[in-house]
């Protein structure tokens, strides 16, 4: 089952059920207004959406319409928590060994992570808008999953049966701020932006065998202005999975219905495969040739994030935002 929402009927969207082709749609009138709702009382309103879905693709959902992405809001508008970790430790080792440090043992065993902008999250066509290109304007190719509500000191055992929804995200850095943020000790703030979700939200079964010990086994794949940039395999190089991810996030307390679990920047050790972000490719040629040689992203450049089957069938629809200058 795939669900994305409009934008309309307030901030937090109008949910709908969209094919699997991406082509058609049906709103989820009667069953839940927002995806939102739907998770907060998932075990009985997603049997109903199934059987709206079903509808849908044998053509009998009633106000079935053809799916316009440009009038897609994000899957989740809105969200209560965006919790985003970084999984892919060759990015985090490369990152540190170019700057000459050394990556602490500790973060092998014990994931990193940090609590993201939730209260807006930008749709699938939205422009990114952000003041100057001087604070270094990155993308993020991440996957996410969302949850149920979630128990406190969670297992990951059982963490993994509270995952509902996969989808992806471009997490928006600002790196000429980041820095000076992190040098206070206290974390991210002006250097973490509003990020953006892909036009559908899955559930797990729509991946098939790519869904597995709670990663997505599939490539994601990121183009900048036409050109491709990386495809590097999400479901390698991972240290840890998202069922890990839920239970490190809900080790002190209790996740609420909606809550976005981010994998951080998918990156492998084979860097043939790419780069999900600038400053993973920047790493990369500060490592061959001492400094980087590509700059981060200038306004009007536009970024298509996006990850298919291996048949070629378009997941999650692609995320494809041009970055724009923030009047003020």
């Amino acid at each position: 089952m795939k669900l994305g929402s409009l934008k309309e009927g307030g901030r937090d969207g109008t949910l709908i059920v969209v094919s699997r082709d991406l082509k058609r749609a049906v709103k989820a009138t009667g069953i839940a207004d927002t995806l939102q709702r739907a998770l907060e009382d998932w075990s009985n309103i997603a049997p109903r959406l199934n059987t709206l879905s079903d509808a849908l693709h044998e053509g009998t959902a009633e106000g079935a319409f053809d799916l316009d992405m440009q009038a897609l809001a994000a899957p989740l508008p809105r969200a209560y928590e965006f919790v985003d970790g970084s999984a892919y430790l060759p990015h985090v080792e490369r990152v540190r060994r170019a700057r000459g440090a050394e990556v602490p043992e500790s973060f092998y065993t014990d994931p990193l992570m940090y609590q993201a902008v939730s209260a807006g999250f930008y749709g699938p066509r939205d422009p990114v808008r952000v003041v100057s290109e001087d604070y270094g304007i990155d993308l993020e190719a991440e996957v996410v999953i969302v949850t149920d509500d979630v128990p406190m000191a969670v297992t990951p055992e059982a963490a993994a049966a509270h995952v509902q929804l996969i989808g992806l995200v471009n997490d928006v850095s600002l790196r000429n701020l980041i820095p000076g943020e992190l040098a206070k000790g206290f974390g991210f703030l002006q250097s973490k932006p509003r990020s953006a979700l892909s036009p559908v939200f899955v559930t797990p079964d729509e991946l098939g065998d790519a869904w597995r010990d709670s990663k997505v086994h599939l490539p994601l794949v990121t183009h900048i202005n036409g050109e491709w940039f990386g495809a590097p395999e999400a479901g390698v190089d991972m240290q840890f999975n998202f069922a890990q991810l839920v239970a490190h996030a809900a080790k002190t307390r209790p996740l609420s219905a909606g809550t976005i679990v981010g994998s951080g920047t998918v990156a492998n050790e084979d860097t043939k495969l790419g780069a999900s972000c600038f400053a993973e490719r920047r790493t990369v040629e500060t490592l061959e040739t001492g400094k980087p040689i590509t700059p981060f992203m200038k306004f009007g450049d536009i970024v298509r994030i996006e990850m298919k089957t291996s048949d070629g069938q378009d997941l999650f629809g692609a995320i494809e935002q041009r970055m724009e200058k923030q009047p003020v």
